[in-house]
């Protein structure tokens, strides 16, 4: 595999320092020993998350062609000379492969800005991990990209829709043509087989176009439509988020449509949504439904036609994984704690034993009205969202409508 001469003309020349930890011990409300809520769903039925997460995300390059109002990253046109070498990031996917055959996703800014992306892509492919990658609604996801994405042996694409027509779209993501082009992209990828996704960022600006949304999402033949509920970080700010009382009404439009929709679908730094749903399907069996409490959502085999699948609980550090471009390890990006380097550090060792990690996977440490609720273990609250509103990761979710009771 070449490597492009902007990526640095050596593996990296940062040896790697291991970190030791201590291991925590089993928590004390498992049923057994490992994680007590990161019960298997979908396509990978023995998931322990004190083990391995169940997707990691690698922020390629903080470049991109967009300037989006949201933007964790407040990325610009221009690539950092600090980003991940290639060999470095031959190394990751190796390191990551050691958790088993996780989802691996290559995210940005847009990934489409490192000339060697097809060939990274590939290793990873190679080695044994699913695949997935998240490109910027720009003319560089041209159709020759996609046919060698999908060649290299990716196994899906994601495209951004933040609106249901090009107005909406376009003014959030502050580039004009950039709703065409997301459109563009996922006809040219659904063409060549690739399976498609679509994520959308739901802020206060645009609940009124939820409905139009969900209508949207049911004509362009995606298997997953992801909707991020928004993290107040980089350029978004906190006046931009929607209130819990917003969240509340698009957790049960998305349940709504979750009974008919030709895909699956999940809500993402809403953890809230596992709650609602119980709720929901609770309501309906104590009205004579015929109802399976212990499912998400009925659309689940979707998501697992191209073996991507899904997992339950997946929170930030738990089951969640986010590496930097400079190399730093997250417990995602909307979480901006750093737990080393995998430059310096050893990324299983990091994931499993740091005490950022292991205390965002110990639910009994959380405050406020997270720590005492029934739905603690199946939700938790965005930990992200918590630490942007507060400054403690174990804080309250600040955007929950739901009261649980105290205890006596």
């Amino acid at each position: 595999m070449g490597q492009h001469p902007m990526w640095g003309h050596a593996p990296s020349q940062h040896p790697r320092r291991p970190r030791r930890y201590r291991r925590p011990m089993a928590h004390p409300h498992s049923a057994r020993a490992g994680h007590p809520h990161g019960r298997p769903f979908g396509a990978r039925p023995n998931l322990d998350f004190d083990k391995a997460p169940f997707i990691v995300i690698w922020e390629t390059t903080q470049a991109c062609d967009l300037a989006c109002r949201h933007c964790r990253a407040s990325a610009q046109p221009l690539r950092n000379p600090g980003e991940l070498t290639t060999q470095e990031a031959i190394r990751l996917l190796d390191d990551v492969r050691k958790f088993g055959r996780v989802v691996f996703v290559f995210s940005g800014g847009d990934a489409f800005k490192r000339p060697d992306i097809i060939d990274l892509v590939r290793h990873g492919a190679d080695i044994g991990l699913r695949m997935a990658i998240t490109p910027a609604t720009t003319s560089l996801a041209s159709r020759e990209q996609l046919q060698a994405l999908k060649d290299a042996g990716l196994t899906r694409l994601a495209v951004s829709l933040d609106g249901s027509n090009a107005a909406i779209h376009d003014e959030f993501r502050r580039v004009e043509g950039s709703f065409a082009h997301g459109i563009r992209i996922l006809r040219e990828a659904q063409e060549i087989g690739l399976s498609t996704q679509v994520n959308t960022v739901v802020r206060k600006a645009n609940l009124d176009d939820m409905d139009a949304m969900c209508q949207l999402m049911t004509e362009l033949g995606i298997v997953f439509w992801e909707v991020f509920f928004l993290v107040p970080m980089g350029r978004a700010k906190k006046e931009d988020v929607a209130s819990a009382e917003g969240f509340e009404a698009v957790f049960n439009q998305l349940y709504d449509l979750s009974k008919t929709a030709s895909f699956d679908l999940k809500a993402t730094a809403a953890p809230q949504y596992s709650r609602v749903v119980m709720q929901r399907k609770r309501a309906e069996a104590r009205a004579g439904a015929d109802t399976d409490l212990d499912v998400l959502t009925s659309g689940m085999h979707y998501s697992q036609q191209d073996g991507i699948g899904r997992a339950r609980n997946v929170n930030d550090g738990d089951g969640f994984l986010f590496i930097s471009h400079l190399g730093d390890i997250y417990p995602s990006g909307f979480l901006p704690i750093k737990a080393g380097n995998v430059r310096t550090d050893d990324i299983g060792e990091v994931y499993r034993e740091s005490p950022l990690f292991t205390s965002l996977r110990d639910r009994t440490q959380l405050k406020g009205k997270c720590g005492v609720c029934s739905y603690r273990s199946f939700c938790g609250g965005s930990r992200a969202r918590a630490y942007a509103m507060t400054g403690d990761y174990l804080a309250e979710e600040p955007f929950c409508a739901h009261q649980p009771r105290l205890p006596a």
